[in-house]
């Protein structure tokens, strides 16, 4: 199989050279920032110490723009955590991949590598500044997120709610199209995603519930069909369903309330949740967001928002919804290499039924982020990645997007330009496992 080349910001004018061109520098400039603004906070809690660390960070993160903005050469990372080596081991091998004298750097490299080198770097820069090593530079945006779509929230948990009322009782074609409701709601929560918008506001300010209908044309690849009959085939035995995170606030909302009603239906027995380990991609999900969504939502004012609440921090308790954090999430590897370098993670998403792979970066790493032909079929993109059947909800943000019909994506490219970037356009694609 012949496989393209990377997407890289050494194609000008492409996504990718605007993205560390543009948004990248300008997504670093918020969290110089924000760090600034905490100034006060950090002198309150660590003296003069919280100070001198606030002055460390933001040279680091001065020096780092400087670094992305002029194509430095890449370099290695300084800290002591656990993923350093393996950071350090991959900067060596994209280094054996070029000619001599040729050293990775912003622009030159593969575009998925230097995006998530950034975070990375960013994380380095808090890792080098005790005392306030554990502060999450993204967490005042990600909240502001969750606070601006609640009005969404509250449609969407009232939905849930008085859905479960009489779910015992609908019959198999209900069942069928409140899945396919929720699906689609947990995909287009995928939009709100601050690390494209530059960390700008990017919240679901409005029900999405009732914009469904109108979206549909928009969704290229809608596989829903083919992931209702894997999991009504064996409706009510064990069943795990693992649920790749991408954003917190609303989105993680959408997929707290697609999980519950997995549960609810009977076609799970269990959901796991993977999670970011430490801050990315600006509003990637934690363990930290998770517990504050949850501790949100409990102190509501609104009936059907605490309820919410109350039952997912069961589910947790209980083990009906059982949490993961791995390093390979926050790992510039492509999907196609975990098997090998995370043997531990492929393995455990072996034992699930069916894996959901929310939003734009892991659709980016289980294609390999690639220039792939829009019809190439999305399992021979993914190449050796197949632990489970699996399902990627996936709003388009980046210029990768296979598994289309011939002349699909030419036709959309002569309509609109930025079809590929925007988060007009969404797919449901499925992969059976091979």
């Amino acid at each position: 199989m012949d496989v393209p080349c990377f997407l890289s910001a050494r194609f000008e004018g492409s996504f990718a050279y605007l993205t560390v061109k543009d948004r990248l520098p300008q997504i670093l400039t918020k969290v110089i920032d924000t760090v600034h603004r905490e100034k006060h906070k950090f002198l309150e809690e660590y003296g003069e110490d919280g100070i001198e660390a606030e002055k460390k960070a933001l040279a680091h993160f001065s020096k780092l723009r400087n670094e992305m903005q002029t194509d430095k050469p890449l370099i290695v990372i300084t800290d002591d955590l656990p993923d350093t080596h393996i950071w350090n081991e991959y900067l060596k091998y994209q280094q054996s991949l070029l000619g001599d004298g040729e050293l990775p750097s912003w622009f030159q490299s593969p575009w998925l590598y230097v995006e998530c080198y950034l975070y990375r770097r960013i994380h380095e820069g808090m890792a080098l500044s005790p005392p306030i090593s554990g502060y999450d530079v993204f967490k005042e945006a990600k909240n502001d997120s969750f606070f601006q779509s609640q009005n969404a929230i509250l449609a969407l948990c009232t939905h849930l709610q008085e859905l479960k009322k009489g779910i015992a009782d609908i019959s198999e074609t209900a069942q069928r199209e409140a899945f396919s409701k929720l699906l689609q709601v947990s995909l287009w929560g995928n939009k709100c995603d601050l690390s494209i918008s530059g960390g700008q506001d990017n919240a679901q300010k409005f029900s999405i519930l009732n914009s469904l209908e109108s979206l549909k044309s928009n969704i290229l690849v809608d596989d829903t069909e083919f992931v209702w009959l894997l999991l009504s085939q064996k409706k009510g035995s064990s069943r795990r369903i693992d649920i790749v995170l991408d954003n917190a606030g609303f989105e993680l909302v959408t997929d707290f309330v697609l999980a519950d009603l997995l549960l609810s239906l009977q076609l799970a027995t269990e959901v796991h949740l993977h999670a970011k380990c430490i801050p990315w991609y600006v509003s990637d999900t934690t363990k930290q967001d998770i517990d504050w969504t949850i501790k949100q939502l409990l102190g509501s004012n609104n009936r059907w928002m605490s309820k919410c609440g109350e039952t997912w921090k069961e589910n947790l308790q209980k083990g009906y919804w059982v949490y993961h954090e791995n390093l390979f999430w926050t790992l510039p590897h492509e999907f196609c290499s975990m098997a090998r370098t995370s043997p531990d993670l492929y393995a455990e998403l072996q034992k699930c039924d069916l894996i959901l792979f929310k939003g734009d970066l892991n659709y980016r790493k289980l294609t390999g982020d690639r220039k792939w032909d829009f019809t190439v079929p999305f399992s021979q993109a993914l190449t050796t990645f197949h632990p489970a059947p699996l399902c990627s909800l996936r709003t388009l943000k980046s210029d990768v997007q296979v598994g289309l019909k011939p002349g699909g994506g030419e036709l959309l490219t002569a309509a609109e330009a930025d079809w590929m970037i925007s988060g007009k356009y969404g797919v449901i694609q499925f992969s059976p496992l091979i």
